[in-house]
């Protein structure tokens, strides 16, 4: 088992947290529910047919059930919704049609207090796990922006916090702009700190390495650096760097010398999705990394989305690393 994984289950048994898993027609869900159960991490609940889940043979002992379609929660969930969203427009009707929809059922359940976080995206676009956490669980108070992180544990690597390092942002943000990369570097530097328990050291990228360009993708950069080192001077976040100046000691020194990031960092802050969703699995597959998430930080309560190319023990990682980031969310 991958360091951090072990790390993220241990301290998960500390405090244990209820985890809700709104899909629970995908196998790969129940056997994570399984597993989970098993290793004591968390008291998880499944929304799903109980009779089609008894059909797949897969043992739910100790795994709470509930069927969203004829529960009695769907009445109270529905006109809880309703409640938070009429002044948006949203009607009775609308709120009871979408008890229908396992991610909004299961949202509501962190809603009304019967879970403290949630696993989804197995079989469901991020976009769709995002809408209801953004509709109803809502924005931290201290946050301005929604973003996501991946743990890359990369076997053998000389680099980063002993080869873990946590990539930003690989799945929300499209485009953003300086503002919303200096939230993006700040969230993630505290992400880094409260899970991995080490000092982040966070590295800004881009095809340029301290003006070494000039043109507006890296000005953008330069930007969101100057913006982070004023909202959050506490951390050491670094840049424009290129992957190598902030990955590589020697090359670090030469591109960047006197940064306190460069050649040293354990988090990388990629200029947009593109760049990071293909950095993460370029890494993940060429270097044979583990990968964990997409973790979404900056919501009132944990909502994290899984790659729909997920396994079971990727389900496992992800239901920890909620149930620790509900921990310190408490």
């Amino acid at each position: 088992m991958a360091q951090f994984l072990e790390s993220m289950i241990a301290e998960a048994k500390k405090d244990i947290q209820t985890i809700v898993l709104p899909e629970g027609s995908d196998p790969r869900i129940l056997e994570a529910a399984r597993k989970a159960t098993d290793l004591g991490i968390a008291k998880i609940i499944v929304v799903g047919n109980p009779d089609t889940i008894a059909q797949t043979g897969i043992d739910m002992t100790g795994v709470t059930v509930i069927d969203n379609t004829t529960d009695p929660l769907r009445d109270t969930f529905a006109q809880a919704l309703y409640e938070i969203r009429k002044s948006k427009g949203m009607t009775l009707d609308e709120a009871q049609s979408l008890m229908d929809n396992v991610l909004y059922f299961g949202t509501m359940m962190l809603k009304q207090g019967m879970a403290d976080g949630l696993v989804g995206g197995a079989c469901h676009a991020t976009k769709d796990v995002l809408q209801p956490a953004l509709r109803v669980i809502k924005m931290a108070p201290e946050a301005k922006r929604v973003s996501s992180f991946m743990v890359m544990e990369v076997p053998d690597c000389l680099y980063g916090e002993e080869g873990t390092f946590m990539f930003s942002d690989c799945a929300v943000v499209i485009q953003p702009s300086a503002d919303d990369l200096s939230e993006i570097a700040v969230a993630t530097a505290k992400s880094f700190e409260d899970l991995i328990g080490k000092p982040a050291r966070v590295a800004m990228l881009s095809h340029a390495s301290y003006g070494s360009v000039k043109d507006d993708d890296a000005d953008k950069v330069v930007e969101a650096v100057r913006l982070a080192k004023q909202k959050a001077p506490q951390f050491n976040i670094d840049g424009e760097l290129q992957a190598d100046a902030a990955l590589v000691p020697s090359v670090g020194q030469s591109k960047a010398p006197g940064s306190p990031v460069a050649g040293m960092a354990n988090v990388l802050v990629f200029p947009d999705l593109d760049a990071a969703n293909i950095g993460y699995k370029l890494v993940q597959r060429l270097a044979k990394a583990e990968a964990y998430g997409p973790v979404t930080q900056g919501l009132r309560m944990p909502m994290n989305d899984l790659s729909r190319g997920c396994s079971a023990d990727d389900v496992v990682g992800t239901i920890a690393i909620t149930a620790v980031q509900a921990q310190r969310q408490k």
